[in-house]
């Protein structure tokens, strides 16, 4: 075989040991902490056909199992019966738990109703919104609060908010945009929540919220956001009640937080020189013609 064989092979062999890396599920430990169950969820999940994502509700909430998450939310626009087959899917073939949510998308705002059975009228103000989140036993979480929705959220809705997204797939590497969550939460002083908004693309669970929940339940689940129990990184920062923060960096919990940010950056090594095994094929077949 020629130098440039040898080469091409080489970057193919590694093109597949970095692919199957980054694809092998994580461990998903039943963890107990303060008298707790820690559990990781995604308050903000996509499927197709609503949210134009790429994966169905089964194989969204398969997905997530894969990347160890415990909990998802499936947030359809404006409906739920695609988070309701999810939710079904998932049952059958033991996966996460999925609980039925909807992002309402009125045009000042977004936000994600979880744990809800009927669709909300986005045409709304966000208090209004917020009142019947809870009048179905559900909680509400700030989507992407971003300067432009700002208005949206007055005083009244944000005295009503159950949480808000602090932390976003994007805002871990923009910091104007990490700069506007972090003020938006500060400001309406609510649970902190993060979410990856993943529409089949990058990474379910990145980023994800670490929910101490006193059982492993839908209601228990709500309950902890409701009450403030949850606990999300960024990078070296840690948002959440200050107890359950020391709790968690006492635990470790960061070093599993850790593996799941090196798994996007691996998959996209991945993609690199599976990008680069196809232009030396290329550029090998041009010069042996």
């Amino acid at each position: 075989m020629s130098t440039r064989g040898w080469s091409v092979g080489g970057l193919l062999v590694a093109a597949l040991a970095v692919g199957t890396v980054s694809d092998v599920a994580p461990a998903k430990p039943m963890r107990k902490l303060g008298g707790y169950h820690v559990l990781a969820a995604d308050f903000h999940v996509h499927s197709f056909p609503s949210g134009w994502a790429m994966l169905s509700p089964c194989d969204t909430a398969v997905e997530a199992g894969r990347q160890g998450l415990d909990v998802i939310v499936l947030t359809p626009h404006d409906e739920v019966w695609a988070a309701k087959l999810g939710r079904w899917c998932s049952s059958k073939v033991d996966g996460p738990m999925v609980i039925v949510g909807e992002e309402i998308t009125s045009a000042r705002y977004h936000m994600i109703a979880a744990g809800i059975s009927e669709a909300i009228d986005s045409r709304q103000a966000a208090a209004r919104a917020i009142d019947e989140v809870h009048r179905q036993g559900g909680i509400a979480i700030a989507a992407h609060p971003y300067e432009s929705a700002w208005p949206a959220y007055d005083a009244e809705a944000l005295s009503k908010l159950d949480g808000a997204e602090v932390v976003r797939a994007e805002s871990k590497h923009v910091a104007k945009l990490a700069s506007q969550l972090r003020a938006f939460f500060a400001r309406a002083d609510t649970t902190a929540i993060g979410s990856s908004d993943y529409h089949g693309l990058g990474t379910v669970g990145y980023s994800r919220t670490y929910v101490f929940a006193r059982e492993r339940t839908e209601r228990a689940v709500l309950d902890a956001v409701r009450e403030g129990r949850t606990v999300v990184f960024d990078g070296d920062r840690a948002f959440g009640d200050p107890t359950l923060v020391g709790i968690a960096l006492e635990s470790g919990l960061p070093r599993e937080f850790a593996s799941v940010e090196a798994r996007p950056r691996l998959r996209r090594l991945s993609a690199i020189v599976t990008l680069a095994v196809l232009a030396a094929v290329l550029l090998f077949n041009r010069w042996a013609a």
